[in-house]
């Protein structure tokens, strides 16, 4: 029963690879395997195990904790209307453009600011491809680094709080370690508050080593040219721009660490706030608030569809005992927790050139979170690990959602090999950062 287990889950991984749907794949899948069993061997699978299964997706349905993920999309598609983006880019830029890198150094911390208040990576790659892509290539910026920068910036979202990566990790290790998870979506996130700050200083760094061993790929503009553009009430301009995203940052996340608010409330204070920025910005009108809501409901669709059948294949998977025969295995092989871990972390790596973080998240957390609770190994420090790894699957090609959304808005004389060679220095300094955490798991409990 155990090789059927693992049989499944390479079907499914298969048919994933080959372009199928991922929600009906997961579920469709796991049923007819199922159904199979049944009828040739009755002994080892019956019909009743499928009697479990609306409870299951009903328990799936009514936790609170996914609440927030329909509130944080609301949230950063919200704020993508309101022209924030447009407005921290400008103001950045004037104020570090008479450096070396400044620019570059400008679309990072931006790129932080708008991950911490709205996680959408394709909107924030998409708005900062737009605007400061022209801007870098007219400075002479070397475009491999511009798109590099672009490109790693947009993905910060993934680990920097409030993240859906960390939403649905934290589920899905608290579901499938049968009890054993002491993680939840306020700790995640805690936890992912430092390593995101890390790795925004890490990029940083990098661009001021490029900026003076190689001068000629980051540029500064001239201070004539600043001075011109700063003009009167820039101050002013400048106290607006960081003063509104920061007060909705400090409102949900100020919450959520303070023990005010749940994630969930905290996500609600942050899609009321993302409309009343949107009102202050004199970019809400009634279009804008439908465009809004029909993209949350079709992302909050995708995610719910791919959780119910991640549900439907943990049920089957773990009914044909996958889960203690994996363990059984691991233990035969005497493997060490963290020669294990190095195991899951490289192989989630290697998936994430093929697919992307959410089919990751649904196929391998179910699989691997029951052997790490086993291991008694802290799986606080262990998904945000996972959640760092996920983070490069936006970047690896040929499939790294990143490179495609900046390819689509970039003028035609940035090739596609500019912007794959552009994100392989933010591929390894996301690695190292990894590393880092990986030997030095108290860097997560130091805030």
């Amino acid at each position: 029963m155990g090789i059927l287990a693992i049989l499944l889950f390479l079907l499914i991984f298969i048919f994933i690879l080959k372009g199928y749907p991922v929600a009906f794949t997961l579920g469709g899948v796991s049923i007819i395997f199922a159904l199979i069993l049944m009828l040739i061997r009755p002994d080892l699978i019956d019909f009743s195990i499928l009697n479990l299964l609306p409870s299951r997706i009903m328990g799936t349905i009514n936790n609170t904790m996914l609440m927030a993920v329909p509130l944080f999309i609301f949230m950063g598609i919200m704020l993508e209307k309101s022209g924030l983006a447009e407005s921290l880019l400008e103001t950045m830029a004037l104020l570090f453009g008479k450096f070396k890198g400044g620019l570059a150094i400008s679309v990072i911390v931006v790129g932080a600011l708008l991950a911490a208040s709205t996680g959408i990576v394709g909107a924030t790659v998409v708005t900062m491809g737009l605007i400061s892509m022209p801007t870098m290539l007219k400075r002479n910026y070397s475009k491999s680094l511009a798109s590099g920068v672009i490109c790693a910036s947009g993905t910060l979202g993934q680990i920097i709080p409030p993240s859906i990566v960390l939403i649905l990790l934290a589920e899905q290790i608290s579901s499938s370690s049968r009890g054993n998870s002491q993680v939840d979506v306020g700790s995640l996130f805690q936890a992912a508050l430092l390593p995101g700050l890390m790795l925004v200083g890490a990029y940083i760094l990098y661009i001021f080593i490029m900026s003076a061993f190689k001068p000629g790929f980051a540029p500064a503009m001239p201070a004539s040219e600043v001075s011109a553009l700063r003009g009167a009430g820039f101050g002013v301009k400048v106290f607006k721009a960081f003063f509104l995203p920061l007060l909705l940052i400090l409102a949900v996340l100020g919450s959520i660490f303070g023990g005010i608010a749940s994630p969930t409330e905290a996500a609600a204070v942050g899609a009321l706030g993302a409309i009343i920025l949107t009102i202050i910005q004199k970019k809400f009108n009634l279009e804008t608030l439908k465009k809004v809501m029909r993209q949350t409901m079709q992302l909050s669709s995708m995610v719910f569809l791919i959780l119910l059948g991640a549900t439907t294949f943990t049920l089957i998977f773990r009914t044909l005992g996958g889960d203690d025969y994996l363990a059984e295995m691991i233990l035969a092989a005497n493997l060490s927790p963290m020669a294990f871990l190095a195991i899951v972390l490289v192989v989630m790596f290697i998936a994430g050139f093929f697919i992307d973080f959410i089919e990751i998240i649904f196929i391998f957390i179910p699989v691997v979170a029951p052997i790490f609770a086993s291991y008694d190994m802290d799986l606080l420090w262990v998904g945000i690990l996972i959640a760092m790894n996920l983070q490069t699957s936006f970047l690896t090609p040929p499939f790294g959602f990143s490179l495609f959304y900046l390819k689509g808005v970039v003028p035609e004389n940035v090739k596609t090999s500019d912007i794959y060679r552009g994100i392989v220095p933010f591929i390894i300094i996301q690695l190292l950062m990894m590393a880092l955490v990986l030997f030095f798991p108290e860097i997560l409990y130091l805030i």
